[in-house]
Protein backbone atom coordinates (compact mmCIF):
# COMPACT_ATOMS: atom_id res chain seq x y z
CA UNK A 1 0.00 0.00 0.00
CA UNK A 2 1.10 3.54 -0.61
CA UNK A 3 0.51 5.27 2.10
CA UNK A 4 2.06 8.73 1.13
CA UNK A 5 0.11 8.32 -1.24
CA UNK A 6 -3.04 7.36 1.13
CA UNK A 7 -2.66 10.46 3.31
CA UNK A 8 -2.65 13.00 0.64
CA UNK A 9 -5.73 11.35 -0.54
CA UNK A 10 -7.33 11.65 3.12
CA UNK A 11 -6.70 15.64 3.18
CA UNK A 12 -7.85 16.13 0.19
CA UNK A 13 -10.86 14.31 0.40
CA UNK A 14 -11.96 13.72 3.90
CA UNK A 15 -10.17 16.38 5.79
CA UNK A 16 -10.15 19.93 4.18
CA UNK A 17 -13.88 19.08 2.29
CA UNK A 18 -15.05 19.28 6.34
CA UNK A 19 -13.97 23.20 7.00
CA UNK A 20 -10.33 21.97 8.38
CA UNK A 21 -8.25 24.83 6.99
CA UNK A 22 -5.78 25.47 9.77
CA UNK A 23 -2.85 24.68 7.69
CA UNK A 24 -0.48 23.79 10.21
CA UNK A 25 -3.27 20.72 11.20
CA UNK A 26 -3.41 20.16 7.21
CA UNK A 27 0.47 20.43 6.70
CA UNK A 28 0.81 17.67 10.04
CA UNK A 29 -1.96 15.20 8.40
CA UNK A 30 -0.07 15.04 5.48
CA UNK A 31 3.55 14.19 6.51
CA UNK A 32 1.86 12.23 10.03
CA UNK A 33 2.75 8.46 9.30
CA UNK A 34 -0.76 7.33 10.49
CA UNK A 35 -0.65 3.81 9.72
CA UNK A 36 2.39 3.99 12.74
CA UNK A 37 -0.21 5.13 15.16
CA UNK A 38 -2.17 0.98 14.57
CA UNK A 39 -1.15 -2.00 15.72
CA UNK A 40 0.93 -3.36 12.55
CA UNK A 41 -1.88 -5.49 11.54
CA UNK A 42 -4.42 -2.71 11.05
CA UNK A 43 -1.95 -0.34 9.23
CA UNK A 44 -4.44 -0.69 5.91
CA UNK A 45 -7.04 0.62 7.45
CA UNK A 46 -5.20 3.92 8.76
CA UNK A 47 -6.85 6.12 6.08
CA UNK A 48 -10.27 5.08 6.41
CA UNK A 49 -12.81 7.75 6.82
CA UNK A 50 -13.67 6.48 10.08
CA UNK A 51 -12.93 5.19 13.34
CA UNK A 52 -10.71 2.25 13.56
CA UNK A 53 -11.34 -0.11 16.62
CA UNK A 54 -8.40 -0.49 18.70
CA UNK A 55 -7.22 -2.96 21.72
CA UNK A 56 -9.76 -2.42 25.26
CA UNK A 57 -12.62 -0.67 23.58
CA UNK A 58 -11.08 2.38 22.14
CA UNK A 59 -10.38 3.50 18.27
CA UNK A 60 -8.32 5.56 16.51
CA UNK A 61 -10.56 8.72 15.29
CA UNK A 62 -11.52 9.54 11.92
CA UNK A 63 -9.50 11.92 10.63
CA UNK A 64 -11.83 14.39 9.99
CA UNK A 65 -12.92 14.77 13.42
CA UNK A 66 -9.60 14.52 15.23
CA UNK A 67 -8.72 17.16 13.04
CA UNK A 68 -11.84 19.96 13.68
CA UNK A 69 -11.12 19.10 17.19
CA UNK A 70 -7.27 20.07 17.52
CA UNK A 71 -8.28 22.95 15.35
CA UNK A 72 -10.81 24.10 17.49
CA UNK A 73 -8.42 24.37 20.12
CA UNK A 74 -6.57 27.18 18.15
CA UNK A 75 -3.38 26.34 19.43
CA UNK A 76 -0.76 28.85 19.78
CA UNK A 77 3.23 28.64 20.41
CA UNK A 78 4.68 27.46 23.50
CA UNK A 79 0.43 26.39 25.52
CA UNK A 80 0.45 23.76 27.69
CA UNK A 81 -1.94 21.14 26.00
CA UNK A 82 -3.00 17.86 27.50
CA UNK A 83 -4.17 14.74 25.91
CA UNK A 84 -6.45 13.05 27.69
CA UNK A 85 -7.08 9.52 26.25
CA UNK A 86 -4.36 10.37 24.01
CA UNK A 87 -4.55 6.12 22.77
CA UNK A 88 -1.53 5.10 20.24
CA UNK A 89 -0.92 9.39 20.24
CA UNK A 90 -1.97 10.42 16.81
CA UNK A 91 -3.89 13.47 18.50
CA UNK A 92 -1.35 14.73 20.75
CA UNK A 93 1.25 14.60 17.54
CA UNK A 94 -1.30 17.04 15.87
CA UNK A 95 -1.27 19.20 18.70
CA UNK A 96 2.62 18.78 18.80
CA UNK A 97 2.77 20.25 15.14
CA UNK A 98 0.55 22.90 16.42
CA UNK A 99 3.49 24.24 18.19
CA UNK A 100 1.86 23.48 21.92
CA UNK A 101 4.10 21.66 24.52
CA UNK A 102 1.81 18.40 24.58
CA UNK A 103 1.66 16.16 27.80
CA UNK A 104 -0.45 12.81 26.54
CA UNK A 105 -2.22 10.85 28.81
CA UNK A 106 -3.40 6.89 28.66
CA UNK A 107 -3.84 4.13 31.01
CA UNK A 108 -4.23 1.40 28.59
CA UNK A 109 -0.31 -0.01 28.65
CA UNK A 110 -0.70 -1.51 24.96
CA UNK A 111 -1.97 1.53 23.57
CA UNK A 112 0.96 3.14 25.25
CA UNK A 113 3.56 0.99 24.48
CA UNK A 114 2.64 1.85 20.76
CA UNK A 115 2.53 5.84 21.59
CA UNK A 116 5.89 5.85 23.59
CA UNK A 117 7.70 4.18 20.37
CA UNK A 118 6.08 6.06 17.38
CA UNK A 119 5.97 9.32 19.11
CA UNK A 120 9.61 9.27 20.21
CA UNK A 121 10.25 9.03 16.42
CA UNK A 122 7.65 11.63 14.72
CA UNK A 123 7.13 13.89 17.49
CA UNK A 124 9.79 13.97 20.31
CA UNK A 125 8.66 16.64 22.48
CA UNK A 126 5.47 15.36 23.50
CA UNK A 127 5.61 13.90 27.21
CA UNK A 128 3.84 10.64 27.86
CA UNK A 129 2.50 9.72 30.99
CA UNK A 130 0.30 6.84 32.50
CA UNK A 131 -1.98 7.30 34.88
CA UNK A 132 -6.36 7.26 35.29
CA UNK A 133 -7.76 9.25 32.74
CA UNK A 134 -10.73 10.75 34.23
CA UNK A 135 -8.13 12.11 37.28
CA UNK A 136 -6.05 14.35 34.31
CA UNK A 137 -2.62 15.04 34.87
CA UNK A 138 -2.63 17.54 38.13
CA UNK A 139 0.50 19.61 39.20
CA UNK A 140 0.15 21.76 36.09
CA UNK A 141 -2.61 24.46 34.54
CA UNK A 142 -3.12 24.06 30.97
CA UNK A 143 -4.33 26.15 28.04
CA UNK A 144 -5.66 23.25 26.16
CA UNK A 145 -7.97 20.27 26.84
CA UNK A 146 -8.42 17.63 23.70
CA UNK A 147 -10.10 14.61 25.20
CA UNK A 148 -10.15 12.07 21.97
CA UNK A 149 -12.90 9.78 22.78
CA UNK A 150 -16.95 10.96 23.77
CA UNK A 151 -17.88 11.70 27.08
CA UNK A 152 -21.25 11.93 28.92
CA UNK A 153 -20.17 15.69 30.08
CA UNK A 154 -17.20 17.73 30.76
CA UNK A 155 -15.67 16.13 33.79
CA UNK A 156 -14.77 18.77 36.86
CA UNK A 157 -11.42 17.57 37.35
CA UNK A 158 -10.45 18.37 33.90
CA UNK A 159 -12.12 21.53 34.05
CA UNK A 160 -10.02 22.51 37.14
CA UNK A 161 -7.18 21.81 35.62
CA UNK A 162 -7.66 24.53 32.81
CA UNK A 163 -5.92 27.55 33.02
CA UNK A 164 -8.23 30.69 33.25
CA UNK A 165 -9.34 31.11 29.57
CA UNK A 166 -8.23 27.68 28.84
CA UNK A 167 -10.50 25.45 26.27
CA UNK A 168 -11.12 21.85 26.43
CA UNK A 169 -12.19 20.32 23.33
CA UNK A 170 -14.29 17.12 23.55
CA UNK A 171 -17.22 14.90 21.68
CA UNK A 172 -20.55 15.17 24.26
CA UNK A 173 -22.72 12.07 24.39
CA UNK A 174 -25.06 9.91 25.91
CA UNK A 175 -25.16 6.59 25.48
CA UNK A 176 -27.66 5.93 22.41
CA UNK A 177 -27.81 9.70 20.88
CA UNK A 178 -25.62 11.42 18.74
CA UNK A 179 -22.85 12.94 19.75
CA UNK A 180 -21.56 16.48 19.30
CA UNK A 181 -18.19 18.17 19.56
CA UNK A 182 -17.86 21.49 21.72
CA UNK A 183 -15.91 23.71 22.81
CA UNK A 184 -15.25 24.18 26.11
CA UNK A 185 -13.80 27.26 27.84
CA UNK A 186 -13.10 28.38 31.33
CA UNK A 187 -14.09 31.83 32.20
CA UNK A 188 -14.27 33.62 35.61
CA UNK A 189 -16.07 31.08 37.92
CA UNK A 190 -17.93 28.96 35.50
CA UNK A 191 -17.42 27.09 31.88
CA UNK A 192 -18.99 28.63 28.42
CA UNK A 193 -19.98 25.67 26.47
CA UNK A 194 -20.06 26.52 22.18
CA UNK A 195 -21.10 23.18 20.04
CA UNK A 196 -18.61 22.80 17.45
CA UNK A 197 -20.49 20.25 14.94
CA UNK A 198 -22.01 16.58 15.01
CA UNK A 199 -19.76 13.70 15.44
CA UNK A 200 -20.38 9.99 16.14
CA UNK A 201 -17.27 9.34 18.10
CA UNK A 202 -16.71 5.88 19.66
CA UNK A 203 -17.27 6.71 23.75
CA UNK A 204 -14.09 6.55 26.15
CA UNK A 205 -14.65 3.42 28.62
CA UNK A 206 -13.19 5.63 31.22
CA UNK A 207 -15.71 8.15 31.36
CA UNK A 208 -18.47 5.62 31.59
CA UNK A 209 -21.62 6.38 34.41
CA UNK A 210 -21.76 4.07 36.48
CA UNK A 211 -24.36 1.58 36.83
CA UNK A 212 -27.43 3.18 38.76
CA UNK A 213 -28.67 0.69 41.09
CA UNK A 214 -31.80 -1.08 40.58
CA UNK A 215 -34.18 -3.76 42.64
Amino acid sequence: MDFHLARQKMVDGQVRPNKVTDPRVIAAMRELPRERFLPPGLATLAYVDEDVALPGGRALIEPMVIARLVQSLGLREGERALVVGAGTGYGAALCAACDAQVTALEEDPALLAIARKVLASVAPSVNVVEGRLAAGWPGASYEAILIEGAIPSVPEALVAQLALNGRLAAVIAQPGKPGQAVLARRVGGGVSHVPQFDASTPPLPAFAPAPAFTF
